[in-house]
């Protein structure tokens, strides 16, 4: 498997837990939502992926510019001086370390409500 190839599969795979996770809390916000993505999901699950991938993508992105404006403010809010700018710059590696461990984590979470969405949907059609 040639290394893009598999980080174009992870990079996808992320899109789509990250669309699973936005379609499951809409699904508990709305009744009718969850049966229609029920229904999706049955009768063209490809599409289903699709759609979700696309919804993940989406979600990345306004996460990201989140993150960014979030990082932005940090950065504003310290004082201009040569010692603050230093320890801004020293301890800005540590905010994106926790994000980053943050993010595993949560990636980690997505990635079993996936499986136990699937095995719902194996359930049901037993």
């Amino acid at each position: 498997m040639n290394s893009d190839t598999a980080i174009d599969f992870l990079k996808k795979g992320f899109r789509v837990t990250l669309g699973a996770t936005t379609s499951l809390v809409e699904s508990l916000q709305d009744p009718q939502k969850r049966e229609e993505n029920l229904m999706q999901m049955r009768s063209n699950p490809n599409a289903f992926a699709e759609q979700l991938a696309e919804k993940g993508a989406v979600a990345e992105v306004e996460a990201r510019k989140f993150v960014d404006s979030v990082v932005t403010q940090y950065s504003a809010g310290s004082p201009a001086t040569p010692s603050a700018s230093n320890t801004a710059a020293s301890t800005s590696p540590s905010v994106d370390r926790a994000l980053e461990r943050e993010l595993r984590e949560l990636t980690a979470q997505l990635a079993v409500l996936r499986v136990q969405i699937e095995q719902s949907g194996h359930s049901e059609n037993v």
